[in-house]
């Protein structure tokens, strides 16, 4: 894990690099915003609670990347990331979502990121025991006698032949339950030699599983009918016992489920959870995108209401307020917002004052050109171009796409996006899954399993189409 202090803001920008192309503003905007996080956590505490995070709006038309740069941003410090659009909440006595719920649904996201830290931190512990519990299915160990009853007249007559008797008995018990276990010990190393060599992988075994029944009930509340999920089990606890089932599996599947139960035996739950809410309050990340369509235009009546209504509601969380969780309260003072939008017909400035100003850092995005294209297809660590030849070279198809074909296969993309909706670099993914679709279908029985992506071979499976600009409409 690469801690956020150990990133300065120029060496953010270079690990964003690895992954979206150009945007060098908004990268910077992000950079110097993760690094004020630390810069804030290294002064005294009285002066930390009045350094609130300069929050971010996007600015620019869909598919240029706004959202791959928070991504990214997150998982580069592991910081719990929530992407949420603004159209999905309406004001309190409309049929939508809270905005409570982006909060609520970052902490269950901060909690199975810190809780899969803490079993990845007790793996080889939880191997082990998962071991022993394998060879306890296999072979377990003769439960100990219970212990007779003391003979009463052992108080009285200490030399009474019953009592004798009994202890006779009792030892040779004893021995040959000390000879069995010394056997049973012996047998135990040698399937322990087998587990670890994998000789055994596919023996059946019986193994107590908890009953996969969803323990959810979906309600519904007063406020904008929110979907709430209640767990029954973390309500009342042990009163209700979890349902437990026998399931036969080969070992190589028990040993995944046993290892899973162990590892989560190990952990503290009180501390994941503290653990989560301090992350999500200190480190998290939401993006808010589509935040242009709840600003209304003035000339459509009670819909404006309405999306002023939604912008009023989503004030409180990013000013900072306290939000009731399962989990307990949390709060958003410090949590970092960047909003997104493409704002064709509004602008920025068309938000309520309020929310305008809690959104002190604005960065437009510019719009991608040809050349912008190739360094998509071929320069990032997940390049299209390298996906596509991973994905045939399952089918033992060898994909070869020369510069022509990708400077021919850039200047389509670019065309289109000029003559008909300009969506970025999504444009990239219909003209290569139209270009290669044959490859894909016939690749399994192909004969040819060399195949060169040259210009003119994009031309041939692409000028058609392109050409006529009805039917790009539909298909590109």
């Amino acid at each position: 894990m690469v801690a956020e202090f150990e990133l300065t803001p120029q060496e953010i920008v270079k690990e964003l690099d690895k992954y979206i192309v150009g945007q060098f503003e908004a990268k910077k905007c992000v950079a110097i915003a993760l690094r004020n996080r630390y810069r804030r956590r290294q002064l005294p505490p009285k002066i930390q609670e009045d350094i609130m995070p300069k929050n971010i709006i996007m600015i620019g038309p869909t598919g240029v990347g706004k959202t791959e740069i928070a991504r990214r941003l997150a998982r580069l410090v592991k910081a719990p990331f929530i992407k949420v659009e603004a159209t999905k909440f309406t004001e309190v006595g409309y049929v939508g979502r809270d905005v409570d719920s982006i909060i609520r649904d970052l902490v269950d996201i901060a909690v199975r990121m810190v809780k899969e830290e803490k079993m990845e931190q007790y793996a080889k512990k939880a191997e082990k025991l998962a071991e022993e519990r394998i060879i306890d299915l296999l072979l377990p160990l003769p439960q100990k006698r219970k212990a007779t009853a003391t003979n009463p007249f052992n108080i009285f007559f200490p030399s009474s032949k019953l009592g004798s008797e009994g202890e006779e008995n009792n030892a040779d018990y004893n021995e040959q339950q000390q000879e069995r276990i010394e056997r049973i010990k012996s047998g135990r190393e040698l399937l322990r030699a087998k587990l670890k060599a994998g000789e055994i992988e596919n023996k059946i075994v019986e193994l107590e599983v908890d009953d996969s029944l969803p323990p959810m009930a979906e309600i519904f509340s007063g406020y904008g009918m929110e979907e709430m999920s209640i767990n029954f089990q973390d309500i009342l606890g042990s009163l209700i016992p979890k349902k437990k089932k026998k399931k036969k599996i080969p070992i190589s599947q028990a040993r995944k489920i046993i290892k899973q139960q162990e590892a989560e035996k190990l952990i503290d739950r009180d501390e994941v959870v503290s653990e989560a809410i301090t992350r999500t309050e200190q480190l998290g990340i939401v993006f808010i995108d589509e935040i242009d369509k709840i600003v209304g235009s003035g000339s459509q009546g009670t819909i404006d209401v309405s999306r002023e209504g939604v912008q009023r509601d989503i004030l409180p969380i990013v000013e900072g307020s306290t939000v009731v969780t399962k989990y307990g309260p949390v709060k958003t003072d410090h949590i970092l917002f960047i909003a997104a939008g493409a704002f064709n017909v509004s602008k920025p400035s068309d938000l309520i004052p309020e929310l305008q100003g809690r959104f002190p850092v604005r960065v437009e995005l510019s719009s991608l050109k040809e050349e912008h294209f190739k360094q998509i297809l071929t320069e990032p660590e997940n390049a299209l171009i390298k996906q596509y030849k991973l994905l045939l070279s399952v089918e033992e198809v060898e994909l070869e796409f020369t510069s022509s074909g990708i400077d021919e296969i850039a200047r389509i993309s670019c065309q289109l996006n000029e003559e008909l909706e300009d969506i970025g670099a999504r444009r990239l993914h219909t003209i290569l899954e139209k270009l290669l679709e044959d490859i894909s279908f016939t690749g399994p029985e192909k004969k040819q399993k060399h195949i060169v992506i040259d210009r003119d071979y994009v031309i041939q499976k692409l000028q058609n189409i392109v050409r006529n600009k009805d039917l790009s409409k539909y298909i590109l």
